[in-house]
């Protein structure tokens, strides 16, 4: 089905591994759709609780391979995309940002340089896991660009503006213990452990976390980033009283009281 990706179901967990080693991983559009394609796959399958999204080779992903970075250049100096044509799409700009609102947890397993684009990658997944080998970079500015793809959002968010500007402006490469240190990577795990670790982390929520209220945690928490305390605590009260009433509250109550593990409605159609 995939050419420059890999899908792969693994108990609870969709596994996505990039899969141009000899290029770093670097981004083509074919990449990108097939990506796409494929967590659709995930979050349709009820069977996924979760996504992991990790590279094969010594990169995690480098961004744009460079041809496809040149075609793109040379598009917006020729006139780029017509500006009636973005106003009419109802999707969000910039690459990844439709990570932001896949319903199900997305874990980026970061297993080496994540760079560009590829960090956009992990910035926009849920939780990054890094391998102790691993190192990222902004790396725009020193392509004469800014910081693309939504990462002034997402990036200031995740480590403070001043440390934000200065991985945007600078665009040193860090390891993965100093991206931890910052809060950019929420684990620094053992290289051959990593794939394993995100998997395992799946396995968890899927024992213990209902996925209708993942999914609706997750939608309050990134739309209230950007909403007034007043706003966010009357939907949060909202959304709070319609999931009190759902039949997975009422199963994860019986399951405290007759100590065993709840079994929670699934997210998606049917298992693949």
């Amino acid at each position: 089905m995939y050419t420059d990706i890999e899908y792969e179901r693994i108990g609870n967990a969709a596994v996505i591994r990039l899969n141009r080693p000899d290029k770093l991983n670097a981004l083509t559009y074919h990449t990108l759709g097939e990506l796409k394609r494929a967590i659709g796959a995930a979050v349709d399958d009820s069977g996924v609780i979760g996504i992991v999204i990790t590279g094969k080779g010594r990169g995690f992903c480098a961004g744009l391979d460079s041809a496809v970075l040149a075609q793109v250049t040379q598009e917006a100096n020729d006139g780029g995309r017509d500006e009636t044509e973005q106003a009419a799409s109802d999707q969000l700009p910039g690459m990844f940002s439709y990570l932001l609102e896949v319903p199900k947890p997305v874990i980026a397993a970061i297993n080496g340089v994540a760079a560009g684009g590829g960090l956009i990658l992990a910035l926009m997944s849920d939780l990054r896991f890094a391998a102790e080998s691993a190192a990222v970079t902004t790396v725009f500015l020193k392509r004469g660009l800014i910081a693309e793809h939504g990462s002034s959002w997402i990036l200031p968010r995740l480590v403070g503006t001043g440390r934000a500007l200065d991985l945007l402006w600078a665009s040193d490469k860090i390891s993965a213990n100093e991206a931890l240190d910052y809060g950019l990577v929420e684990r620094v795990v053992a290289d051959e452990s990593l794939e394993q670790s995100a998997i395992d982390y799946i396995e968890k929520l899927a024992v213990t976390s209902a996925p209708l209220a993942m999914a609706a945690t997750k939608r309050l928490v990134y739309q209230h980033l950007g909403e007034g305390y007043r706003d966010a605590l009357t939907e949060a009260e909202v959304v709070q009283n319609e999931f009190v009433a759902s039949p997975d509250a009422a199963e994860g109550a019986m399951a405290l009281i007759e100590k065993r593990t709840p079994s929670f409605k699934r997210l998606g159609d049917s298992p693949s």
